[in-house]
């Protein structure tokens, strides 16, 4: 009798069965992860602060930006955001409620289109610039830090080209007010995702 144990050969015919069922499972947990990413994003956008002197008011919605930047791969956190644009763009609201301001289409041309177009880009680049620096704590905060001045410089230049303003008064405006609150927003953001991945590995 031969020592030797027979083990089944996987068929290709198996293997292309496998890939096919796999797959469908695979879109819809993106699928999954798009629709709670973009919703979460939609209830920060509503925790407003407005203030007086600038028509951009004080939200969640950078510190929503940021996590999932954090939370998912690049492309993943593009197309969240790319799906929350386009929810508010047919009108579901889940913008901002800004005093004065419509929404859908128009939403995105008022004084914070600049923000919100620019918020794919700055997901993509904040999941990209962290997982190069192998998940590092300072590499959040870097990486966090880059996506956010990449929102608040499209923002602000929107803002000119909006206003016609000048330089000192976009910054006034639509930069300088908000620096302390997104400070906060990066430490938070990578405090929360830190936070996440320990609770996960205690629990696999």
């Amino acid at each position: 009798m031969s020592g030797n144990i027979s083990v089944p050969m996987t068929s290709k015919s198996d293997m292309v069965a496998t890939g096919s069922f796999a797959r469908p499972l695979t879109w819809l947990r993106s699928g999954g992860i798009v629709l709670a990413g973009s919703a979460f994003v939609a209830v920060c956008a509503h925790v407003v602060l407005p203030l007086n002197f600038t028509p951009v008011p004080l939200t969640l919605q950078t510190f929503a930006v940021l996590v999932l930047g954090l939370m998912l791969s690049p492309r993943l956190a593009a197309g969240t955001l790319t799906a929350y644009l386009v929810e508010g763009a047919v009108g579901l609201p889940v913008f901002s409620p800004v005093p004065m301001m419509v929404g859908g289409m128009a939403h995105l041309f008022g004084p914070t289109g600049g923000y919100l177009l620019v918020y794919p880009a700055a997901a993509f680049l904040i999941s990209s610039v962290w997982r190069s620096t192998r998940g590092s704590f300072a590499g959040a905060l870097g990486s966090t830090a880059a996506g956010n001045l990449l929102m608040l410089g499209c923002g602000a230049l929107w803002l000119a080209v909006l206003t016609h303003g000048s330089a000192a008064t976009v910054l006034e405006l639509g930069v300088f007010p908000f620096l302390p609150g997104e400070g906060l927003k990066i430490v938070a953001a990578a405090g929360v995702t830190f936070g996440y991945q320990r609770v996960r590995r205690r629990t696999i």
